[in-house]
């Protein structure tokens, strides 16, 4: 067999291990693994830096399917090249209940996955994060002679991937940042689920993509494995800019009844159709998920060449120890994802103080001094560092070495290129999302994305995913409620800490003063097992006087007693955040008055939902049955901790405009109305006086 047969039948073993799992489960997308199978093939075996028997391999390149209803190629490659847990019982339980095959891929649930794509997009947003991770790797601990991180981000995307809006933005962001090391081989088959693209997007892409700074190349004819090769080649030679190689195809290549139809997308071809296309494409029409020895003696080569790369690193490793070792150190410590010792020792104490300070300047003091001793934090805001206060002071910012920089907006300073640690996202909330979450992906970060509360839905895919994906990433959304005030109701949040609650494997805090946001930063460092949301206000808030009020770390719970001396509790009054202060104060009055209240910080639902039986009744005792919650959001959902006697003070309308002090008033966010409910819910006037 000479090396073009060779070829062939190896891409043919792609494509039909992918259509016999495809038919076998009767669902999925056949049309992108039959036309892709080629350039998937000259990448995985010609050009992929990957070691199968280390999937973890910290200077792999990396790979992502942002077209991830083609999850059945990535199978298909990753069984061929060797990866020990994608076995040939995987792909014929495709899409099945508990199988490492699912529908999209999961990088969770199959450790040789690199990242969670599904949502379109996503994948090229995420392959920017990569790239950023590596870029800034390299130039934090490279040295002359030691290139530790020297490594590849490579994309495969669909025409979906290129039409949404996220992709825009990533790209965008990309060219700017002159990302040499990302490579994107775009399937330009022209078919989407419903039709031709023809009826939706005739933009020309390649304009688009060079107006971003990218290298832009074609390749015809997607069958063309030299053409191919020479793209990858030119794409790599490339160090200033990301490039994107538009390759054309026929969706269900070798169908000869539905290639290069919608049919051919989302749907089996059917069992007439697949003997057809085996027919048409020379493969046997028996049995099933055939792997010919010959091919599988082929791919396995990229295994053996795998290892042999990652012992030529390791070697380079060693010998980089001995001139770096604390360097070095640092970097293993970081991909084991442990903290530096005494990471936290440093952190801020703030004093008690009736006038406070905003939840979030309270943040900028603790991530000032965590990040002077964790460099694996990283991140930025979607143009608002002046506001969200979540600028690293004398970290630099990530840019280009090669692009004229002016320090910013001069609150950070200096050109560190690629090795500062502040990333300039610009008003790109969700290409900031899909980014840190590819951060994560990359491994060695603790990354963080900051914009306002109510932006959160600019970006909501990508936080869900973090949360599918179980990403140890920080969400930082400042201007938290009704309080932002004069912007009006287009920028106060009303229901958006609801929806960030109702997102599985998201942990939602919402300190109520400083002492408590320098607690969630550490819960938030700490975490390790999914993402994690920070809330913050504009707004200064009361610093709670510890000697008086129970400890700060009480919010590792959830949920805790402020003011554990009253043991016999006529009313529980519960609030989060800025609206802790009005339940104390409003507590000092019902005290006046006789009325025996409970005071309960509650900032996470999901810490204390968390929590034994035993510590939740002991926070909320269940024979104290009037219980009033106060938080300036939607109501929905405060009816688990209040219970059917209670009481809710919440806001479910839109905001206003007017200075943060008089909206908050005008919807009754006040001590003197908090008193006044809870007396309604105890069926006391104000007159009135109990023992």
């Amino acid at each position: 067999m000479n090396e073009s047969e060779l070829d062939q039948l190896s891409i043919n073993t792609i494509r039909f291990l992918a259509v016999d799992a495809v038919q076998k489960a009767n669902s999925g997308h056949p049309g992108m693994p039959l036309d892709a199978a080629p350039m998937a093939y000259v990448l995985w075996t010609r050009y992929l830096k990957h070691n199968p028997a280390d999937p973890s391999w910290i200077d792999r390149d990396r790979f992502v399917l942002s077209a991830g209803h083609a999850s059945a190629l990535l199978y298909s490659l990753l069984h061929l090249t060797g990866y020990e847990e994608m076995t040939l019982e995987q792909l014929e339980r495709f899409r099945q209940w508990q199988s490492l095959t699912p529908g999209h891929p999961e990088s969770h649930l199959t450790h040789c996955i690199e990242a969670t794509t599904g949502p379109l997009g996503q994948g090229m947003g995420n392959a920017v994060g990569m790239a950023i991770g590596e870029a800034h790797l390299a130039a934090r601990y490279n040295r002359p002679g030691f290139t530790v991180f020297d490594h590849y981000t490579y994309v495969l995307a669909s025409d979906g991937d290129v039409m949404e809006g996220v992709q825009a933005e990533a790209a965008s962001l990309a060219g700017h940042l002159g990302l040499g090391k990302l490579i994107v081989l775009y399937d330009s088959n022209r078919v989407t689920l419903s039709g031709t693209t023809s009826i939706t997007f005739t933009e020309d892409v390649a304009a688009r993509y060079e107006s971003y700074g990218w290298h832009v190349q074609r390749v015809s004819d997607g069958n063309d494995l030299a053409a191919i090769s020479r793209a990858l080649d030119a794409a790599r030679d490339d160090k200033e800019r990301p490039s994107i190689i538009i390759v054309q195809t026929v969706i269900g290549y070798g169908a000869p009844d539905k290639e290069g139809t919608f049919e051919a997308h989302g749907n089996p071809l059917g069992v007439d159709e697949v003997k057809k296309t085996k027919a048409d494409l020379g493969w046997p029409e028996q049995p099933p998920f055939l792997t010919p020895p010959e091919a599988l003696a082929h791919f396995h080569e990229v295994m053996e060449r795998g290892a042999i790369a990652q012992e030529a690193w390791r070697r380079q490793f060693a010998a980089y120890r001995e001139q770096f070792s604390d360097l070095a150190d640092e970097i293993e410590r970081r991909f084991a994802y442990r903290l530096p010792a005494g990471w936290d020792a440093s952190l801020p104490e703030f004093p008690a103080d009736a006038k406070g300070i905003a939840t979030r300047k309270a943040s900028e003091a603790v991530l000032q001094a965590t990040a002077k001793t964790v460099p694996e934090l990283v991140g930025g805001s979607g143009d608002l560092d002046p506001s969200t206060f979540t600028w690293l002071k004398g970290q630099g910012d990530f840019e280009s070495p090669l692009r004229p920089h002016d320090g910013a907006q001069g609150v950070v300073g200096g050109d560190w290129g690629y090795a500062g640690r502040n990333i300039h996202f610009g008003v790109r909330e969700h290409a900031m999302g899909a980014a840190v979450n590819g951060l994560v992906y990359h491994g060695g970060f603790i990354p963080f994305g900051a914009t306002f509360l109510v932006f959160s839905d600019y970006m909501r895919a990508a936080i869900r995913l973090s949360a599918i994906a179980r990403l140890r990433a920080i969400w930082v959304f400042t201007h938290d409620s009704i309080a932002v005030g004069e912007d009006g109701p287009t920028h106060e949040p009303i229901e958006q800490l609801l929806a960030l609650r109702a997102i599985p494997n998201m942990i939602v805090l919402r300190p109520g003063d400083a002492n408590e946001t320098r607690c969630a930063w550490q819960v938030a460092l700490e975490r390790t097992d999914g993402p994690l949301t920070l809330v913050l206000t504009r707004q200064n808030v009361p610093t709670l006087d510890r000697r008086v009020y129970a400890p700060a770390d009480g919010l590792r719970r959830g949920a805790y007693v402020l003011n554990p001396e009253e043991t016999q509790p006529q009313i529980i009054l519960i609030g989060t955040g800025s609206e802790v202060s009005l339940v104390v104060g409003a507590e000092r009055v019902l005290r006046q008055q006789g009325v025996r209240a409970r005071v309960v910080s509650m900032p996470s639902w999901e810490l204390f939902a968390a929590e034994s039986a035993e510590y939740q009744a002991s926070v909320l005792p269940p024979a104290v049955s009037a219980r009033l919650s106060v938080e300036a959001g939607r109501s929905i959902g405060w009816e688990r901790w209040v219970g059917p006697s209670g009481d809710i003070l919440s806001v479910d309308r839109f905001g206003a405009s007017a200075p943060g002090g008089v909206v908050m008033k005008e919807y009754g966010f006040t001590v003197e109305n908090v008193v006044a409910r809870a007396l309604a819910l105890l069926g006391l006037s104000k007159e009135e006086k109990t023992s």
